[in-house]
């Protein structure tokens, strides 16, 4: 696994290149408590970096160094306090920082993919039409996307009998084969990856690892959160320190 700290600007970094598909530029993140007069939480600042069709990038540091907040600017959860993240779109690029929120929206529904370390459960509604939703969402019939899903839930081994259960009650390793079942199950050109494997034992890891490099096999590129030694081992091509960054945010005075 090759590591690098910060460095995106070199001459592979142009933004014509053709494997380019994600490319931050300035990143910064501070927050700001507005209920407590105003106080100031740098997080980090200066990040740099790009992303190729099928790579894997783990985000590295310790807790607190502030990878997941890192992972919700990339997707667009938060707004970063400076900086722009670019993502290639058919006629060229797409800032998600300065971009209309339907554009935003549009490029969450065909391009890039998230999967959170927990599952975001929507009451009565079964396992297998959240799965299916994102295929429903790209105009897939509706037959066939339960089929597939079925057929991820089944690969991720949950009980057939739970497929039609909403996932409330679900033990959280079931949720999350849920979870990741419905962030893989539609093709993405970038996906990013909290914790995947957090709730789950070693047979269940397995099998999302296995569904993680065929994406990457088909081009994903891919940004995570890897805690498990043995997953960074299977799937990441280079790290990406962000520890590094939070001095410099220290610094940073753009508000939030």
């Amino acid at each position: 696994m090759r590591h690098a700290s910060d460095s995106a600007s070199d001459e592979t970094g142009r933004p014509d290149d053709d494997a380019l598909r994600l490319r931050v530029r300035g990143l910064a993140k501070t927050f700001v408590l507005h209920h407590r007069g105003g106080v100031a939480l740098p997080v980090f600042a200066g990040v740099d970096l790009d992303l190729r069709a099928g790579e894997c990038v783990a985000l590295a540091g310790p807790s607190g160094s502030g990878k997941s907040t890192l992972m919700r600017c990339l997707y667009g959860n938060y707004a970063p306090s400076a900086g722009t993240v670019r993502l290639r779109v058919d006629d060229g690029w797409l800032d998600l920082v300065a971009a209309p929120p339907r554009e935003v929206v549009e490029a969450r529904r065909t391009r890039l993919g998230y999967v959170s370390q927990f599952l975001r459960v929507i009451p009565r509604v079964p396992a297998e039409s959240l799965v299916a939703e994102p295929l429903r969402r790209l105009g897939c019939d509706g037959a066939e996307a339960l089929d597939r899903a079925r057929g991820l839930l089944a690969r991720l081994n949950l009980g057939e009998a739970l497929w039609r259960l909403p996932p409330a009650t679900f033990s959280g390793g079931e949720q999350q084969r849920v979870n990741v079942a419905r962030g893989l199950i539609a093709p993405r050109e970038v996906l990013l990856l909290d914790e995947p494997t957090a709730s789950l034992d070693a047979a269940n890891r397995d099998v999302v690892v296995a569904l993680i490099r065929e994406a990457l096999a088909r081009g994903t590129a891919v940004v995570g959160i890897f805690h498990d030694e043995a997953v960074r081992t299977a799937l990441v091509t280079r790290a990406f320190e962000v520890a590094s960054h939070r001095a410099a945010a220290r610094g940073h005075g753009a508000p939030a």
